[in-house]
């Protein structure tokens, strides 16, 4: 009596299908959680109350949790973070930084200022290393002054991407080269050529206001002799730094070094044209010869003495010429040979922007003070140049050479 007849099998289905239909949406798969989703779980298994700060014993527990997933090196450097917290706690933003290869500069800090020196021998001195191993190694100590950096990019480079800006700049250079030198027939001191000013790369006074000269004249170099010391100098020099520091850093101090140099070019040698890479290049080496001096002690670089003065020779020679090249007689009067002030204009960006750049390795540079004091200089040097180029040249009444 009163009993309701159990359903029938098509009325069982249909409840079925909308049972499953409500549930969908919770059964569908998530997307993959982000790295720091990922260390945030970590972090909050040992951060119950949501403070945001772990001890170091919990820490070290959970360093030994992920251990099969961290290189020794890596290891070693995060222990060493974990004592040097006197206060005995780490917050989750260290945390982060640490985990994911992005160490802010308080984590620097942390690490140097720690009571714990890391026990394990020095890089140096591991053996059975393959070559392109000891090569990292080898390019670790040339352009890294601490022994915890070296062992941080030993660890986590990959070569991935490759140092391809210093390269694909030399290639270009040497391609245009061979280009003019058959063109004009001529390969030693194409400068001297009557057709060479022609070419539409060239900075030249007259031609000031097509802003691409500014850049392009990296690309014309004053003979074969000029090309082969900038092309070996960004090779041995800037390859390394590029593995280190990145495309994106030396490419800044590079074409920072390079716009430089044209500008300084356009105020203080008015009449001059402007070819070759030196600005550039000169811009890299002295903000690596500047940051070897600076980190004097801790360099571990082979007979560094002997190679700073050899590579301060090639560039003082390299100068000279372009001095005595600029004043020895014009082969297209009136207008002169190329300018030699670019060279300055390098060494200027390179002792200022380059220093900072390369002392702060895998740190980010907005957190550094002398960055935006270096990169408002660089910003009113470039618009006073500009207006410096656009009003001084009229009110000076200046005579300029006629366009090539």
């Amino acid at each position: 009596m009163g009993e309701h007849p159990s359903p029938g099998p098509a009325v069982a289905a249909c409840a079925e299908a909308e049972r499953i239909e409500e549930l969908e949406p919770e059964a569908e798969e998530r997307p993959p959680a982000a790295p720091e989703d990922h260390w945030k779980v970590l972090f909050d298994q040992f951060d119950p109350g949501n403070t945001g700060y772990i001890s170091t014993c919990k820490f070290r527990s959970l360093l030994e949790s992920q251990s099969s997933k961290l290189d020794p090196h890596k290891r070693e450097v995060l222990l060493a973070l974990a004592d040097s917290h006197a206060d005995g706690q780490i917050c989750y933003q260290d945390f982060v930084n640490l985990m994911s290869n992005k160490r802010s500069n308080s984590f620097r800090q942390a690490i140097l200022q720690g009571n714990r020196r890391l026990c394990s021998k020095a890089l140096l001195e591991e053996k059975g290393l393959n070559f392109s191993q000891r090569l990292i190694r080898h390019v670790a100590y040339e352009t890294l002054p601490r022994e915890t950096d070296r062992k941080w990019y030993y660890d986590s480079y990959t070569c991935c991407p490759p140092p391809w800006f210093m390269i694909t700049v030399t290639l270009l250079e040497v391609a245009f080269f061979l280009y003019n030198g058959v063109s004009l027939d001529q390969f030693v001191l194409q400068v001297t050529h009557p057709r060479y000013l022609k070419n539409s790369l060239v900075y030249h006074p007259q031609l000031r206001a097509q802003a691409w000269r500014y850049l392009t004249y990296i690309f014309m170099h004053a003979g074969i002799e000029h090309l082969g010391l900038n092309a070996v100098l960004q090779l041995l020099v800037g390859v390394p730094l590029e593995m280190v520091h990145g495309a994106t850093r030396i490419a800044l101090v590079y074409v920072a070094g390079v716009v430089a140099g044209s500008l300084a070019v356009s105020v203080a040698d008015m009449t001059a044209p402007v070819v070759g890479s030196s600005g550039g290049v000169y811009a890299l080496v002295s903000a690596h010869l500047a940051n070897i001096v600076m980190n004097w002690s801790g360099m571990k670089c082979q007979f560094k003495l002997l190679r700073m003065a050899v590579a301060l020779i090639c560039m003082s020679m390299e100068f000279g010429r372009a001095v005595w090249l600029r004043f020895h007689p014009s082969a297209y009067p009136p207008c002169p040979h190329p300018s030699f002030v670019a060279h300055l204009g390098g060494v200027a960006v390179g002792i200022t922007l380059g220093v900072v750049i390369l002392r702060n390795y895998e740190q980010r540079l907005q957190d550094q003070s002398l960055w935006w004091i270096f990169v408002a200089m660089y910003t009113v040097f470039v618009l006073f140049a500009v207006f410096w180029n656009i009003f001084a040249y009229t009110l000076l009444d200046l005579k300029l050479p006629p366009p090539p």
